[in-house]
């Protein structure tokens, strides 16, 4: 072959390369644009606001990695390159990265057992192994919790869909509970009396169940009771603090004891 004759190959393989390197990356931007304007259509959809908050999260991540990957595919079939080498290597890579990120491919399944059976919805306040928070968001591989002194924490979705979870915001109502002491020259049944009293009195505890007050125990300086009464579970913590408080304020007006801790000691002479 002469010069002239491989200059012509030469130049007809560019001609014909760059036409598909230009019909490529005219498939990856009119691609990723379609798909940019896809998610935003989906997201604004009726239908799509109806589903879980957290499912949102996720599925959105999901489509858009998986139509992207079709995109870049096909950019990749324009170009010329044997489908079945690229599968090929795609497959060995996706088999070496796959034991590289196993930690991540386990969250991503720990994220889809989650958005399945719904141990916890975006907006429950939860308590999962050292870590608590209200869940922000569910996303392809973390959950987004923020705790009550607002601190953002990012937790696996591995470790969470493996762990024992506390959703306490799933039910709608609490059972609220304070110990207190009183002292043992204390007339019982007027301590009970006036810890229902005050009970009943709390205008955000619960007639049903009925509020639950009774001795729990003989203690070494103390005799010790304990008050329950159920709530709904947005006003836990402010009847918590509310009868706590109160149980002072009752105590002293009925001049009811708070004992300090005390020994008795016998000398034997």
């Amino acid at each position: 072959m002469d010069m002239q004759a491989f200059l012509d190959s030469l130049l007809r393989w560019l001609i014909e390369f760059g036409g598909k390197l230009l019909t490529a990356i005219l498939v990856l931007w009119i691609g990723f644009k379609l798909i940019k304007l896809f998610m935003k259509l989906l997201k604004k959809s009726k239908k799509f606001h109806k589903i879980d908050t957290g499912a949102q999260t996720f599925i959105l991540s999901f489509l858009s990695i998986s139509l992207k990957s079709v995109i870049i595919l096909t950019a990749v079939a324009i170009l010329g390159v044997p489908m079945t080498n690229f599968v090929a290597v795609i497959g060995s890579a996706g088999l070496a990265i796959g034991l590289a990120l196993q930690g991540s491919l386990a969250n991503l399944a720990g994220g889809l057992m989650i958005l399945m059976f719904h141990p916890f919805r975006v907006g429950n306040y939860i308590v999962a192994d050292d870590v608590s928070g209200t869940v922000k968001e569910i996303t392809i591989l973390y959950t987004i919790l923020d705790t009550p002194d607002n601190v953002r924490i990012v937790v696996p979705n591995g470790q969470l869909s493996n762990a024992v979870v506390q959703n306490y915001s799933i039910n709608e109502t609490r059972r609220c509970e304070i110990v207190l002491g009183v002292s043992y020259k204390s007339d019982m049944k007027n301590v009970l009396t006036v810890l229902k009293d005050m009970c009943y009195a709390c205008e955000m505890v619960l007639r049903d169940p009925e509020p639950f007050v009774r001795i729990s125990s003989y203690d070494e300086s103390q005799i010790t009771v304990k008050v329950r009464v159920w709530v709904k579970a947005s006003d836990y913590w402010t009847v918590y603090f509310d009868l706590t408080e109160k149980a002072k304020e009752v105590f002293d007006e009925n001049e009811i004891e708070i004992p300090f801790p005390q020994l008795d000691v016998h000398i034997d002479k």
